[in-house]
């Protein structure tokens, strides 16, 4: 038997006026899927435990069948694992966005445009962040440059109890009331401000505004952590696992857990992503002898953050035609047994272009035990009117690779 998960990040979200009060979920063409669903079984199951961030941190740690309240230490350190980053026991690790802010005012008045600058190129991004760590850079506080907006920073003995605020949580907000808090918060902060001036004067920014591009002209930093201590996947589960993502954060669960981590082409975090390239590489890694894939798709999560309606169903009918779909078919045609489950991390719903914390839908389907049932398609209220539901999100693993809680 073969375990495949195809996680599409954020997918779940509220019914919205502009797709006939359905949510993208619903309103996408997933025949796939809503066959599977048919065959299948489906649920809801909380990712996110009551009390913690509503992350795909948290979230995606639940989902591989990691209990966050055990295991989670924040989540940078996992995307320094990712991007080779030496860590120390001692090492505070935080994310570092290269973000959008208004322009003119003083920077507690600034609004926060954008967080991914555009979708910033990991080209530009790097050029950038070489320069932040030449200009604000210490002995104790490092940057480390990653993929596309997505940056590290490590704070060697820094301190560890921290208020932060996610970029993506304040979009059109004002950043005064999310600046900072914390011991050392002052010197976050100083950062902060210094990157914007610096940032704004950039030749690649003055760039990126003459051709019509939202300028990278501030850091905002998040995510604080420690170095991660997951167990073994294959201890757990006694399966041979490989993750395939475009994502730092995914990939370094992945590491963490001890799993094989497996770079596309072409897959980028976003809706022009690499989709048939990540089925493909899901059926070599079974295909070479792993049991187990975990198929991390980022796009409908990305396109809930940028209110981009259209964008956000047609990734889920990517994934459902370019993924589920053939991963599906070119089982079939060997004969090879195995079970799918399809899920979301969490909501990112358009209306609010932030992540929540509400259970979403999972479908399980099993290739030699097709059940003949009336659950309808695949989205967020078939999936509720089942009644199966998981309030604990990290046992849903279990339920799926070993058919019990």
């Amino acid at each position: 038997m073969k375990y495949i998960v195809v996680l599409g990040d954020g997918m779940a979200d509220y019914p919205v006026k502009e797709l006939a009060c359905k949510t993208p979920l619903q309103y996408a063409n997933t025949p796939t899927m809503d066959y599977m669903a048919k065959r299948g079984t489906l649920g809801m199951v909380k990712t996110v435990p009551q009390g913690m961030p509503a992350g795909s941190d948290t979230a995606n740690m639940a989902v591989f069948g990691y209990d966050p309240f055990v295991y989670y230490s924040g989540r940078s350190p996992f995307e320094a694992a990712s991007m080779g980053v030496p860590m120390l026991d001692t090492d505070i690790t935080f994310r570092c966005n290269l973000v959008t802010v208004s322009s003119d005012e003083p920077f507690e008045e600034k609004i926060m445009i954008d967080h991914s600058s555009d979708e910033i190129t990991t080209e530009e991004a790097g050029v950038l962040i070489k320069a932040l760590s030449d200009y604000l850079g210490t002995q104790e506080i490092k940057f480390y440059p990653g993929i596309s907006y997505r940056h590290l920073i490590i704070w060697d003995n820094g301190p560890y109890e921290w208020k932060l605020t996610p970029p993506h949580d304040i979009l059109g907000q004002k950043v005064k009331e999310y600046m900072p808090k914390g011991p050392g918060s002052e010197i976050i902060e100083e950062m902060t401000k210094k990157s914007y001036k610096f940032l704004s004067e950039h030749d690649i920014n003055k760039k990126r505004v003459a051709r019509g591009l939202k300028p990278a002209n501030s850091i905002w930093v998040w995510g604080e952590g420690k170095k991660p201590l997951l167990s073994s996947f294959y201890k757990k589960y006694n399966l041979k696992g490989s993750v395939i993502s475009a994502v730092d954060l995914i990939k370094g669960i992945g590491m963490c857990a001890g799993m094989d981590v497996i770079d596309v082409e072409g897959a980028t975090g976003n809706i022009h992503t690499n989709f048939i390239g990540k089925a493909k590489a899901a059926l070599s890694e079974m295909a070479k002898g792993n049991d187990f894939v975990y198929v991390h798709v980022e796009a409908p999560d990305e396109c809930g953050h940028r209110y981009e309606i259209e964008n956000k169903y047609k990734a889920i009918e990517f994934i459902d035609n370019q993924i589920v779909k053939v991963i599906k078919d070119e089982m079939d045609r060997l004969g090879e047994d195995y079970k799918m489950i399809i899920l979301p991390d969490h909501p990112t719903p358009l209306s609010l272009r932030t992540h929540t914390s509400e259970p979403v839908p999972f479908l399980i389907y099993q290739s030699n035990d097709e059940k003949d049932n009336i659950n309808g398609d695949y989205n967020e209220f078939t999936a509720n009117e089942t009644g199966l539901y998981f309030p604990e999100g990290y046992k849903l693993m279990d339920y799926f690779i070993k058919g019990t809680i």
